[in-house]
């Protein structure tokens, strides 16, 4: 039988087949390994920080005189009007004060009335007969003249005249002083007058002083503290309440400098109040700082809250993701599969093992923008390349053959970048 075999098969083949089966046997295999498929989608990078509440500024309200608290009409974390009445004080001597103004007012009023309406018509009265009786005695000296002239009468009855005539001119003189200074702008009208003026500023400034024991709120905002309850002794200087006026409420947070290149004014973010985690809000990127807090190798962001919710309170801390980026139609690349990089890092360049005409190809990549678990790929790879997943364990170079695809980018995901 072995006769026939050689007969058959040359001796030389039969060594090649030989040879060949054990080539076979021990050369080594393709590693199988799983890859998955690089595809375009949308990606959106966001960057998450913690930020405190601020308010554009805080006011204190304290008592300008030392006066008793007679009542407080709000509490902390009431919203309140410019002009609101927030504390009212009391005040005896200020009352009292204020009640002799007006009185000093009324008698000053009552003056001038009894000037204009009794001693003026008086005083013009006055005057028209002393210019009569001036009249009278100016005749009769006439007269006494003529008679002393022709004989009838001596000289003593002239003097006597004369007499009569200066008196009732010094008469008729201090009647029209007395009208000249009665009427508007005389010296008794303006005296009047005077008394007045003091009159009301006296009652101004009592008015005043009692203005100062209610407390106004001096703009729109928030009760911050309630330092004082009624019955409590108002000193001069005492804070007895703090608010923060209204305005543009602003987040202040700090930011890791790697993120920097990222961060621009105008990008919107949605924000968390750690005390209201279910209530998020809107705010938006109004200033990235200059420069870089060199200690805690971060930058400050300032984000406005157009529309503050009414549970924000200044200082409170809160959680802000920053959208700096997004695209519609970008290649994506899941970021575990990059090599010997943090995948939550901001390097511009990685790498990943490609499978490259049935070998693992360590290929060099230029990363875009960040996304939850993915990455952007600018350069290195195309739609439809495969990327061997690290768990496979193959090696640059490595004969490699597909066991099975592990779908999209989407099959795992990181954390967002945060500060």
């Amino acid at each position: 039988m072995l006769d026939s075999v050689k007969r058959r098969w040359p001796w030389w083949l039969v060594a090649l087949l030989a040879i060949g089966a054990l080539a076979f046997q021990f050369a080594p295999r393709a590693r199988e390994v799983e890859f998955v498929v690089v595809e375009r989608g949308r990606i959106v990078q966001s960057i998450v920080a913690t930020g405190r509440i601020e308010t554009p500024a805080r006011i204190e309200l304290s008592s300008q005189v030392a006066a008793r608290i007679e009542s407080i009409d709000v509490r902390e974390g009431d919203r309140v009007s410019r002009g609101q009445v927030l504390v009212r004080l009391r005040s005896d001597e200020a009352e009292a004060a204020l009640a002799a103004a007006r009185a000093a007012l009324r008698e000053a009023e009552a003056r001038q009335a009894q000037l204009e309406q009794v001693q003026r018509p008086v005083a013009a009265q006055q005057l028209a007969q002393a210019r009569a009786n001036l009249s009278a005695a100016e005749r009769e000296l006439e007269r006494a003249r003529d008679l002393v002239a022709r004989g009838f009468v001596s000289q003593s009855r002239i003097d006597e005249a004369q007499r009569l005539v200066d008196t009732a001119r010094a008469a008729a003189e201090s009647a029209q002083t007395q009208v000249d200074g009665l009427r508007v702008g005389g010296v008794e009208a303006e005296l009047a007058r005077t008394r007045i003026e003091q009159a009301r500023a006296s009652l101004a400034s009592a008015d005043a002083r009692l203005d100062t024991l209610v407390l106004r709120a001096p703009a729109d905002g928030v009760v911050l503290t309630r330092l004082a309850e009624p019955g409590d002794t108002a000193q001069v200087g005492r804070v007895l309440l703090t608010m923060a006026q209204a305005g543009a409420t602003r987040i202040i947070a700090s930011v890791d400098e790697r993120n920097l290149r990222w961060l621009r004014q105008g990008q919107l973010a949605s924000a968390v109040a750690d005390a209201f985690p279910s209530r998020p809000f809107e705010a938006r990127i109004s200033y990235v700082a200059p420069s870089i807090d060199a200690q805690r190798a971060t930058v400050e962001v300032w984000l406005v809250v157009d529309e503050p919710p009414e549970f924000l309170r200044p200082d409170m801390t809160v959680s802000v993701e920053m959208i700096v980026g997004s695209r519609d139609d970008a290649l994506l690349l899941p970021a575990w599969l990059l090599l010997d990089a943090d995948p939550t890092a901001t390097a511009e360049r990685g790498a990943v093992l490609a499978m490259r005409d049935g070998r693992a190809r360590r290929t060099e990549v230029t990363l875009g923008l960040r996304g939850v678990g993915t990455v952007e790929v600018l350069d290195g790879l195309v739609e439809g390349d495969r990327v061997i997943t690290p768990e496979s364990g193959a090696s640059d170079g490595e004969s490699v053959r597909s066991r099975q695809s592990r779908g999209s980018v989407n099959l795992r995901e990181l954390p967002r970048i945060d500060d």
